[in-house]
């Protein structure tokens, strides 16, 4: 049996391909879930794996060190086989702002999952959405930088303006 892999990329000292028994090499963690599901009622389920902070932190990614907030422009793109994608911030997972324990899960209700891949868990989460099966890629991106003051629009007052 071959093992799906993970392809971290982006904004990382390491990128990496990650097979679920390499998720393993990290400390696991175990949670119960229930999502709100709006095509199938509530499902419950069981998963362990690593948190997806510190498969990460082990990547690198390229944040200033001395600039504590600079972690807080960098996004995490999720993809999933089926075409599923999400969207997170770097602090929704930092322990230092939102310490939300999103999981690469290896395993649902105690089966192994080798050969789908792992799966995005976020057990805040009341709705499913954002649950990805089959993780194909991940991508760390701090390109993201705030915008300055909107333009202001023809025929409407600038907040900007005297």
């Amino acid at each position: 049996m071959t093992s799906a892999e993970v392809a971290l990329t982006g904004d990382l000292a390491r990128p990496a391909r990650l097979t679920v028994p390499d998720l393993l090499c990290w400390p696991q963690h175990r949670v119960r879930v229930s999502f709100e599901c709006a095509t199938r009622g509530t499902q419950r389920h069981g998963f362990a794996g690593p948190r997806l902070y510190d498969v990460l932190t082990d990547a690198g990614p390229g944040f200033d060190p001395v600039r504590r907030k600079d972690r807080l422009r960098f996004l995490i793109a999720v993809s999933g086989t089926d075409g599923h994608h999400a969207l997170l911030s770097w602090a929704e997972i930092d322990p230092d702002f939102a310490h939300a324990p999103v999981l690469l899960a290896v395993s649902i209700d105690d089966t192994p999952l080798d050969a789908a891949g792992p799966q995005l868990v976020l057990p805040q989460d009341r709705c499913g959405a954002r649950h990805i099966s089959g993780i194909t890629a991940i991508r760390v991106d701090g390109g993201y930088h705030c915008w300055g003051p909107a333009p202001a629009t023809p025929g409407r007052a600038s907040a900007a303006a005297p």
